[in-house]
C-alpha cells in the first residue's frame, strides 16, 4: 500500500542507520589528526574551521577597531561611547566562545585524550613530576584569559589552552615561534656554561622545549602550578622527541635545590600572580641560582604613566579578560625589586611583541 514500509524494508533501513552510527562513531574515535607542524591538528575538521574564524574575527577587533579607539582614548567620557563597549562586548564574546568550542569538542572526547596523557606518563615517567596531594593555591585557580577551570580546574586544559592560545596570538604563533624569540632573548652566564636551565611558569612547555633546543646539553627543566599544563607539556614534548622535564609546583617555594641553575626563564609569568608574591619568587629564583647564573624576565612593561589607549586595554583586561594580577604588576617598579632581590640588571627594553625584556645576574 502507498505510504507504508514493509517489514524487510524497515530491517534494511535499521541496518544501513547501524551501519552509519558505527563508521561515524569509528571515525569520531581516530581523533589523532596529526600535526601542523609542532601544532597538533583539533580534534575536528569543523573545529579548525571555526577557530579560524575565531582568529580572523580576533585580527578585526584589534588590527581594524583599536586603532580607532586609540584616537580618542584620551577622551573623558571614551569608555561610555559606543563604539568602545561594542569592542569590549565583541573582544570578550570572541574570547568565550573560542574556549566555550574547544572545552566541548575536547570535554566530549574526554577518554580518549586523558588515555594520551596517560600512554607519554608512562612512556617517560621520570620525565615527569607531581604529588597527587598538592593542592593549587586560590590564587591561581581563576578561570585566567576566561578559560572555564584556568590552569588547575579541567584534566584538558592543557589542549584546549594550547588552541585557544592560537587564536589569542592571533595566528603569529602557530609553530612557537613567538616562544622561540623570547628564548633567544634569553641570557645566558658570562663563563658560557649551563648544565641546569629552569623554565618558571612553563604552561604547556613551549619556551621549555625551545630552551633545550638553545642549550641542548643542559638539563631543561619547566614548573608550573597547573597539574594539566604540566601533564599536556610532558605529553607534547614527548611527542616532539624532545628531552625536557616537567614538575608541578609554585614559583615561589619550587622545592628544588639551591644554587643548581645557570639559566632561569620567566614568561609572562608575573602579571599572572599576586602582588604580594613578586619578592617571594625574586627570592627564591635568586636561591636557586648559582652565582653568575642569569635570569631572564619577559613581561608586560612596567609604566604608571601608560598612553591612555594602552591603560584602556589594561583595564579591560584586568575586568573582562580575568587579568585582575597585570595592574599592580605594570604600575610596580619591577626592576628596583630585581635589585632589592641580590640581582644586577643587565638590560632592560621592548621586545618585538608588546612585550618587556628585563635579564639580571645573580650576584
Amino acid at each position: 500500500m502507498d505510504g507504508q514500509v514493509d517489514d524487510s524494508t524497515k530491517r534494511t533501513i535499521a541496518c544501513d542507520a547501524m551501519t552509519r552510527s558505527q563508521r561515524f562513531k569509528s571515525r569520531d574515535m581516530q581523533m589523532n589528526r596529526g600535526q601542523l607542524g609542532v601544532l597538533p591538528r583539533t580534534p575536528t575538521l569543523e573545529d579548525e574551521s571555526y577557530l579560524d574564524f575565531m582568529e580572523s574575527l580576533r585580527n578585526q577587533h584589534i588590527r581594524a577597531m583599536f586603532p580607532k579607539i586609540m584616537a580618542v582614548a584620551e577622551a573623558s567620557d571614551v569608555e561610555s561611547r559606543p563604539y568602545v563597549r561594542t569592542w569590549k562586548r565583541l573582544m570578550r564574546s570572541q574570547q568565550q566562545q573560542t574556549w566555550q568550542k574547544l572545552q566541548e569538542s575536547y570535554s566530549s572526547r574526554r577518554a580518549y585524550y586523558e588515555a594520551e596523557l596517560d600512554a607519554a606518563e608512562r612512556h617517560h615517567p621520570g620525565r615527569l613530576h607531581y604529588d597527587p596531594a598538592f593542592e593549587a593555591p586560590k590564587y591561581a585557580t581563576l578561570d585566567i584569559h576566561l578559560q572555564p577551570g584556568g590552569y588547575c580546574g579541567d584534566s584538558l586544559a592543557g589542549y584546549v589552552f594550547h588552541h585557544g592560545t592560537k587564536v589569542f596570538y592571533q595566528g603569529d604563533n602557530d609553530q612557537d615561534e613567538l616562544h622561540r624569540q623570547v628564548v633567544e632573548s634569553v641570557l645566558a652566564p658570562a663563563d658560557g656554561k649551563v648544565t641546569r636551565v629552569l623554565d618558571l611558569g612553563c604552561s604547556i612547555g613551549q619556551c621549555t622545549t625551545a630552551l633545550k633546543d638553545r642549550f641542548p646539553t643542559a638539563e631543561v627543566t619547566g614548573l608550573d602550578v597547573g597539574l594539566p599544563m604540566v601533564r599536556y607539556a610532558h605529553k607534547r614534548a614527548t611527542d616532539l622527541g624532545v628531552e625536557v622535564h616537567f614538575r608541578q609546583g609554585l614559583a615561589e617555594d619550587t622545592r628544588l635545590p639551591a644554587g643548581q641553575y645557570d639559566v632561569i626563564l620567566a614568561y609572562i609569568l608575573f602579571h599572572e600572580v599576586p602582588e604580594r608574591l613578586f619578592k617571594p619568587i625574586l627570592a627564591e629564583v635568586h636561591r636557586l641560582l648559582r652565582p653568575g647564573g642569569c635570569f631572564t624576565v619577559v613581561d608586560a612593561p612596567n609604566n604608571r604613566n601608560l598612553p591612555a589607549a594602552n591603560r584602556l586595554w589594561l583595564k579591560f583586561d584586568a575586568h573582562y579578560n580575568c587579568e585582575p594580577y597585570s595592574p599592580a604588576f605594570v604600575a610596580s617598579d619591577f626592576t628596583s625589586l630585581l635589585g632589592e632581590a641580590g640581582f644586577r640588571i643587565d638590560s632592560a627594553g621592548p621586545t618585538p611583541t608588546f612585550l618587556h625584556c628585563t635579564t639580571a645576574v645573580k650576584a
